[in-house]
């Protein structure tokens, strides 16, 4: 009989679950020793937030078939570990979507009717009605920033109590929003003629402090901005400033920079400003959802079935899974290299499979790419499952074509992207097993291996520019790991590829636009 250890308190509806397929143990507060010695005599284990399973960890599971985090984010799982061995790894992205849409409503209404600093009005034993004078919601104009799953949920509340309803969300489509019941909007016009704003988005370093000092006097006087989804997409310290300067009427937040808050100028701020200890997901019915969903899949797999909600690859077996890792890393890889240099929303992507990677089974190469060129802007929203759903949830068009002429390389895979802010195409191959190349930008070839920071720059073909941009980086500590050029002919344009040790500082994209010869130029993460 198979056995699954439970190393944090989880609802016991979830270890009903499980009992019905293996023999569980519940364990908690494992130290990584303990849970090195353990694991090996386990098929599966579930976790919540408590437990860590590092690469130790995993190196030393024996028969692990499937990890199961009963919840959203995996922070606390090695998942590409897990994936090279071949462990599924899976969450519950939707069990506790319900509980941060309602905790999302309850927070305006209760900023709306000044209902926390009422309560404790009266049982202070006070009366003062006149003090807590509120408004109504009817009729306001509600701003949604990110309709993913929470905030498409806030959105059909929000209609049924009779709100306007705008939305931002630059990698959706103006048809689904319509079907939502929004009208996609851009930010600055979100904010301009918004009521309330609530926020719905992972933060990134595109989402880090989108609501600034900025956009906060872009906003009406009357308004009020709601967090429930991330902390750190707000600067607090001028949300503080512009709600005492009455810039904003108020906000509510449910999460913050840094947890627990401890020290912050929000809370000495009046009844304008509400603040709860990151309750989204906080209910018994989120509780038991996560546990229950978690615990059907790791059920599911144990018995030879698929997960639903797989975060590296679902249903492949160890054998087929390694031979086809170094490609899925290939097309991920290019996957985010084109979304972030397309920008925006992707209106379309094209896929070409050279060489005897187009004799393989591509599917998962297609998944991977798709995985690949969303996860930027939904971070762990988007896996190996939901990465084709969420694909034409936003109405990308995916045209696949394969080529079995082997060229300069063995197997490459090349990806176009028609983005909002541009179109761009890129193609990849592999010099080794793990030995990831980028062999063409834009038609310019090339032979870079990824890196996590990289510059590209279009600029014309001409003595001293190259010069140009490395003394500009330096003037700017910026320090210069690896850099290639391609072009197609003497004097014309050329494509620059700068690996860098960190990120770019503020204020150097706009010098580097600047230099003579230089026609665009991207940053980009991976």
């Amino acid at each position: 009989m198979s056995k699954v250890l439970v190393s944090d308190p989880v609802d016991q509806a979830g270890i009903d679950i499980l009992q019905q397929v293996a023999e569980v143990d519940v364990n908690t507060n494992l130290s990584e020793e303990e849970l090195v010695r353990l694991i090996p005599e386990y098929d599966a284990i579930m976790i919540r937030s408590g437990t860590r399973v590092t690469g130790r960890v995993i190196e030393a599971a024996t028969q692990l078939k499937i990890i199961g985090r009963a919840g959203v984010g995996v922070d606390n799982i090695d998942v590409p570990a897990a994936t090279r061995k071949g462990i599924l790894v899976v969450n519950s992205p939707e069990g506790n979507t319900i509980a941060a849409a309602e905790h999302a409503i309850a927070m305006m209404l209760s900023l709306s009717r000044h209902i926390p600093d009422a309560s404790t009005s009266v049982k202070a034993g006070q009366w003062n009605r006149k003090q807590f004078t509120g408004v109504e919601v009817y009729k306001k104009t509600l701003g949604i920033v990110g309709l993913g799953k929470i905030g498409s949920h806030v959105a059909t509340i929000a209609r049924a109590m009779g709100m306007r309803l705008l939305a931002y969300d630059p990698f959706l489509s103006a048809e689904r929003a319509e079907q939502i019941g929004c009208q996609l909007v851009e930010l600055d016009v979100l904010l301009r003629e918004s009521d309330y704003i609530t926020l719905h988005l992972p933060k990134t370093p595109e989402t880090a402090h989108m609501v600034n000092a900025e956009s906060l006097k872009s906003m009406k006087p009357s308004a009020r901005i709601i967090n429930c989804a991330r902390g750190g997409i707000i600067d607090e310290t001028a949300l503080a400033e512009a709600v005492e300067a009455g810039t904003v009427a108020g906000a509510a937040l449910d999460v913050y920079e840094n947890e627990p808050l401890g020290e912050s100028p929000l809370t000495s701020l009046g009844k304008e400003v509400i603040l709860t200890p990151h309750l989204g997901a906080s209910t018994a019915e989120a509780q038991v959802n996560v546990a229950i969903d978690v615990a059907e899949q790791i059920r599911d797999v144990l018995l030879g079935l698929p997960a639903r909600s797989a975060v590296n690859i679902p249903g492949l077996r160890p054998d087929v899974l390694e031979k086809l890792r170094p490609y899925l890393q290939l097309a991920e890889t290019l996957g985010n290299l084109v979304g972030q240099l397309s920008g925006g929303r992707i209106e379309s992507l094209n896929l070409r499979l050279q060489g005897d990677l187009a004799g393989n089974d591509t599917q998962p190469v297609v998944v991977a790419a798709l995985k690949g060129l969303l996860s930027h802007a939904l971070q762990e929203r988007v896996n190996y499952v939901n990465a084709t759903i969420e694909a034409k949830e936003r109405g990308i068009h995916i045209v696949e074509t394969r080529d079995s002429t082997v060229r300069d390389y063995p197997a490459s895979l090349s990806l176009s992207a028609k983005g909002s802010m541009g179109n761009h195409s890129v193609t990849g191959a592999l010099l080794g097993e793990d030995d990831i190349r980028i062999t063409d930008v834009d038609g310019f070839p090339i032979n870079v291996p990824p890196n996590k920071h990289m510059l590209f720059t279009l600029h014309r073909d001409m003595p001293g520019i190259i010069g140009k941009i490395g003394s500009l980086l330096g003037s700017f500590n910026v320090n210069i790991a690896s850099m290639q050029v391609g072009r197609k002919i003497v004097r014309g344009d050329a494509v620059m590829v700068l690996s860098i040790d960190d990120p770019l500082p503020e204020g150097i994209m706009s010098e580097i636009l600047k230099v003579p010869g230089i026609r665009d130029a991207y940053t980009v993460a991976l």
